[in-house]
This record gives C-alpha cells, sequence and structure tokens, in this order.
C-alpha cells in the first residue's frame, strides 16, 4: 500500500601481515579503481608488488627455483581516536523544510492579524479581547474561537505564563491540538482500484488539484487512470488532457457525453488496465444548485454499479479565500454525498486561513491536502504542527 499530513574500512591492524607461503602461487592480475581510496583524498596510488618469476620445473629437472620479494619491515602508525558522533538534530527532509517556508509565506496575511496582539502586550483581558477579534477576522469562526480562548486561559494558568510571547507559543499548541483530528492520510492499495471521486464549486481549483494530486500519487509509485466527467463546463476536458499529458497518465473521457458514464467507463477501464487509483473529476457547482447536486448522486450511484465498493474516496476541493463560505460547503457536499477529505486550496496570500479551525471545530472532516500555489509540488499532505506554527509566524 502507498500511504501519505560501508562497511567501515576495516581500521588499519597493527598486526603485521603474514608472510607469503613458501609453495610458489600465481598471484591474479593486479586490478584498477578509479575510485580506489586513495584518489579519493589527492594522494599516490601504492605501487604494485612485483610479481613473483617461476621457472617451469618437473620431477628430476636439474633447474627449479622462484624469486620472491623480500618482506618489508612493518612500521606501526598510530592511528587517532575517532571523535563522537554528534548528537542527533531533527531536522525536516529538505523538500519538506523547503514546503514549510512556502506555507509560512502564504500564512502570512492571516498570521500578521493574529500575531500582531502579542506586541508589547501584556497578559490581561485586553490581550484575550484583541486576539478573539483578530481570530473572527482570520474566519476561524465564533464556536472555534471561543473553544481556542478558552483553552488558551488554561493553558496560561497551568504553566503559569509572565510574557506574552509565551502565550503566543501555548497559543499555538493549542490550534495545532484543535487541527489534529484533520490530519489524516490518504491511503492507497486497500482496493484495485481505488476510486477517487473529486468535488467542487467552479474556481475552487478543482481540475487543477486533481492534475497536483495526480503527480503526488505518481511519485509515491501508483498508477493513475483519470476520467474527465466534468462535460458542463467548456474546456473542462481539455485542460484535464492537459494534467494528464503533464503526469503522462491515462485519460477517460466522451466530448459531450454523460458524466455517470464517464465514470462508469472510467472505473471499469481502471479494474482491466490493473490501475491504483481511478481519479474521477465531476462537474463544479454550488450547493444551492439542487439539479447539479442531484447529478453528483447519480455519478456516485454510477461508481457503485460498476464496483460495489467504490467510491472509495469523496473529496471536496475547497478555495481557501471564501472563509466562512467554506465552511457553508463543506456541511452541503457532506450531506449530499459523505465526505471522506478536503483539499484546500489558494492559501497563499489569504487572510482567511482561520477557516480550518471552524471546519475543525464543526465538521471535522479529514484535510489530506494543503495548496500554496499553482505548480505541481504546491500540493502538499497537510500536518497540524507545521499549519499552527506557520500561522503563528
Amino acid at each position: 500500500m502507498f500511504s501519505f499530513f560501508k562497511k567501515k574500512p576495516p581500521a588499519d591492524s597493527d598486526t603485521p601481515a603474514a608472510a607469503p607461503a613458501e609453495t610458489p602461487v600465481e598471484p591474479p592480475a593486479p586490478a584498477r579503481s578509479l575510485l580506489s581510496p586513495s584518489s579519493w583524498f589527492g594522494g599516490k596510488t601504492a605501487e604494485a608488488t612485483p610479481p613473483r618469476l617461476l621457472l617451469p620445473c618437473g620431477a628430476g629437472s636439474p633447474l627449479s627455483m622462484s624469486l620472491v620479494p623480500a618482506a618489508e619491515t612493518p612500521v606501526a602508525v598510530p592511528v587517532p581516536p575517532s571523535p563522537p558522533p554528534p548528537a542527533p538534530v531533527e531536522v525536516p527532509p529538505p523538500e519538506r523544510g523547503g514546503w514549510l517556508g512556502k506555507l509560512k509565506t502564504g500564512l502570512r496575511k492571516t498570521g500578521n492579524s493574529i500575531t500582531a496582539a502579542f506586541v508589547n502586550a501584556q497578559i490581561d483581558d485586553t490581550l484575550y479581547e484583541e486576539l478573539e477579534e483578530a481570530l473572527l477576522m482570520a474566519d476561524t469562526g465564533v464556536k472555534a474561537t471561543e473553544y481556542l480562548l478558552e483553552d488558551l486561559r488554561r493553558r496560561v494558568r497551568s504553566n503559569m505564563a509572565t510574557e506574552a510571547s509565551q502565550v503566543k507559543v501555548l497559543l499555538a499548541d493549542a490550534i495545532a491540538d484543535l487541527l489534529r483530528p484533520l490530519e489524516k492520510e490518504l491511503v492507497i492499495g486497500k482496493h484495485t482500484p481505488t476510486v477517487v471521486m473529486v468535488a467542487g464549486v467552479n474556481g475552487a481549483g478543482k481540475t487543477t488539484s486533481i492534475g497536483k494530486l495526480t503527480k503526488h500519487l505518481s511519485n509515491e509509485g501508483a498508477s493513475v487512470l483519470l476520467a474527465a466527467a466534468d462535460t458542463f463546463r467548456a474546456a473542462a476536458r481539455e485542460q484535464l488532457l492537459v494534467w494528464a499529458d503533464r503526469n503522462t497518465v491515462e485519460i477517460v473521457s466522451q466530448e459531450g457525453g454523460d458524466p455517470a458514464a464517464v465514470s462508469f467507463d472510467a472505473v471499469n477501464a481502471g479494474k482491466a488496465r490493473g490501475k491504483d487509483v481511478v481519479l474521477v473529476d465531476t462537474a463544479g457547482r454550488l450547493p444551492t444548485q439542487l439539479h447539479l447536486m442531484d447529478e453528483l448522486k447519480k455519478i456516485k450511484r454510477v461508481v457503485t454499479r460498476a464496483d460495489a465498493t467504490a467510491p472509495h474516496e469523496l473529496l471536496l476541493v475547497i478555495d481557501g479565500n471564501t472563509g466562512q463560505n467554506a465552511l457553508a460547503q463543506v456541511r452541503a457536499f457532506d450531506e449530499a454525498l459523505g465526505l471522506t477529505g478536503l483539499v484546500i486550496t489558494k492559501l497563499d496570500g489569504t487572510a482567511k486561513g482561520g477557516v480550518l479551525c471552524a471546519i475543525a471545530r464543526e465538521r471535522p472532516i479529514p484535510v489530506y491536502f494543503i495548496g500554496v500555489g499553482e505548480k505541481l509540488e504546491d500540493l502538499e499532505t497537510f500536518k497540524a504542527r507545521e499549519f499552527a506554527q506557520a500561522l503563528m509566524g
């Protein structure tokens, strides 16, 4: 299953080498290596040992002799003791470290409004009032804001914090704990293929996220088949074809075809071709467009006919700039389809990143991925601690 938040060169011995045996033996030809240890440090290559000279002789022959080089007198060279190994330091992988920098930059607008409350602040009611306003402005929501402030007061008392800088750290801890239930990895491999339906409103970045998700899965070694079931939006099929070409994966599409029929064919094709994942791109729609929501339900029913256990994942792509409207979308799509995960996009430069706290408090559906840019590598797994640290600068 795929899952997403030398020998030391034997020390130089001081014991002299054993003298060569008396019986002459023809040695193998000396080997040459471009990577000999002496060449690593710019030293000279050791001179080859002169070969033994063997003269043929047989029983009764008057001549029988061999020339053997004299053994050199061994010289003991002191070996300095090895320094103790450095203490282990926990460092994120390079690609994860680069991602964290992007996340901090993307959440700067959200974080600045919150961290500004700690500048020259005293731990009093004024600080909590300013934090309440900043959290609400970041679209954290009333319920999540009340919960965080109550939790923060408790942490301040139990830790006997006396400085505003300490309160800032404690708030980051509180946010991380609130978001931790959303931290879950997308597991591929329990079903072959794993059928993933992807929904979302127009403009949320749904089709682009599918392209990035395809890249992520391919990097993990999964074979992916795309289904262009968004037949309502003009050029949606062509856009998905571009992503399929970039990721060098197969795609099932029908110009002007029925979305449910395309999805049905894609699942059957995925089974026949032994694909690990079938990603179904559905038409974008608003929760208030009931006839389009009904079309989504139809796609889900038809996919189940092709595979009784499918769809195995039903993801909703959300624009992080929409704030509290994102929470309304989560409620509506979850009630209609039964969501299993979320993908939060466009967190770069938004001042409303606190909406994840609102989702965690009111509709704790796992957040599989978050995006902070348009590049393929700008979609990454969600980690609660990373998000909280980026939010607090």
